[in-house]
């Protein structure tokens, strides 16, 4: 039976079809394969949680450091001055934060402390453990500076809205002197940050260390994504979710559709920015809550099984928004601007 012109053309857009999907997955099973790795692992060997806390040590203060401070020393020192960028991409965080914290007064009854947790929760992306790895994948090296402008300003956004909102709701209530201070010695001694603003003063003097060095630098560099993924999910795993809250749906809502859409928003509107900036952000935004949300309502003691449940059930629903999301950008599906449609 002789193939008609329509049925070719259904022939090859299947196929190309195929071939699409196959490129996203590639992408993005990798590092949701990492953290489900770690989940299983985690559920099947019961070993003490102390054992994590050198494998987070190591993320925090050897591996991410090392990977911003490479990624960052090699890129041109004029595009780490964009500060449209940076602003439109630190308000679209903020906007999601000051939603999910109404969410939380409502449905805490006007506790301020748990709000908080919930407006982190709704805001703060896994814009360290996945972030960098995933972006430079998908959009390459041209994600690098992007990447790094947007956790550095999240960063500091977050870490200063906390300490004053848990401040606020507090009965031990610190003096405003005494809080400034927090926030400044958070924001100024976070080895992320640190390892930002060293690769920062390289990029600008040209600065390139020994060969030894950068070698180790590289090895630190590619181990710092897969044992991030991995110690993510086996931390989940460790904390077993009892019961869905209520108000969970709309907080990963929040930060798995409005926050993404928020930035595309507010981007169109003080750009343009190049594509692969623009996606850069859209990507960043729409992962899912980042394991410090945990930490932080560990370290104030509210909110901490729920938050545990937004982590898991974020990670869970981010395998098919975020995989979404990648077949658009790498499908040219996604337009640069919202005025470009």
């Amino acid at each position: 039976m002789p193939l008609t012109l329509a049925s070719v053309r259904i022939t090859t857009r299947h196929r190309n079809g195929i071939r699409a999907l196959s490129s996203v997955l590639a992408l993005a099973l990798p590092f949701f394969g990492l953290i489900f790795l770690g989940f299983f692992c985690g559920k099947l060997k019961k070993l003490p949680e102390a054992g994590l806390q050198w494998m987070n040590f190591f993320i925090v203060y050897v591996a991410l450091p090392a990977l911003f401070f490479k990624l960052i020393s090699s890129a041109p020192f004029e595009q780490l001055a964009n500060w449209p960028y940076v602003i439109g991409t630190t308000l679209a965080t903020y906007v999601a934060f000051a939603l999910a914290f109404l969410i939380g007064i409502i449905t805490m009854k006007g506790r301020i402390r748990e709000a908080t947790v919930q407006a982190v929760a709704g805001a703060y992306a896994n814009i360290g453990y996945m972030g960098p790895g995933l972006t430079i994948s998908v959009i390459g090296p041209e994600a690098i500076v992007p990447t790094a402008l947007i956790f550095v300003f999240d960063n500091i956004l977050l870490f200063t809205l906390v300490p004053f909102l848990m401040s606020l709701g507090g009965s031990d209530k610190m003096k405003l002197g005494e809080t400034v201070w927090y926030i400044v010695k958070r924001v100024v001694t976070h080895p992320f940050n640190v390892s930002i603003a060293v690769a920062v003063v390289a990029a600008y003097f040209k600065f390139q260390p020994p060969a030894a060095i950068d070698t180790m630098l590289t090895f630190l560099k590619n181990a710092a994504a897969p044992v991030a993924l991995f110690t993510m999910g086996v931390t989940v795993a460790l904390r077993p979710v009892k019961s869905v809250p209520w108000e969970m749906p709309a907080l990963l809502f929040i930060k798995l559709v409005l926050h993404p859409i928020a930035v595309f928003v507010i981007l169109s509107l003080l750009g343009p920015f190049s594509r692969e900036w623009m996606m850069t952000a859209v990507l960043m935004a729409a992962l899912p809550p980042a394991l410090n949300v945990f930490v932080i309502a560990n370290q104030y003691h509210v909110y901490v099984e729920r938050a545990s449940t937004a982590i898991l059930l974020g990670t869970m629903l981010s395998v098919g928004t975020v995989t979404a999301l990648l077949w658009l950008i790498t499908e040219n599906k996604l337009p640069t601007s919202l005025f470009a449609f």
